[in-house]
């Protein structure tokens, strides 16, 4: 995700962490619904930003889903805070200003 603006995080830790989007360098989402980010850095140090659950995982292309909702949000004003939802069975991202 490196070149988007530094304008938009991207909520971590169920909420008590956020991530500048533009430190990501790799997203990787796992069997069990666990998605990480790489950040850019040297020691690579990777951050949680959805735990995983064997009920309600998210679907396969769900990292994917991020990028595309950071490269909307790039031209947009002003700072963004994404964060994942899960509402009636349904996974998404929403955002919304800081």
């Amino acid at each position: 995700m490196s070149g988007t603006t530094h304008q938009i995080w991207i909520e971590a830790g169920g909420g008590h962490d956020v991530v500048r989007a533009d430190a990501i360098v790799m997203l990787r989402l796992d069997e069990a619904g666990r998605l990480t980010a790489q950040l850019r850095d040297d020691a690579k140090v990777s951050v949680t930003l959805l735990e995983g659950s064997s009920g309600a995982r998210p679907p396969e292309d769900f990292h994917r889903r991020l990028i595309q909702t950071v490269a909307r949000l790039a031209d947009s004003g002003g700072a963004q805070l994404v964060r994942p939802r899960h509402e009636g069975g349904v996974w998404s991202w929403t955002s919304e200003p800081v």
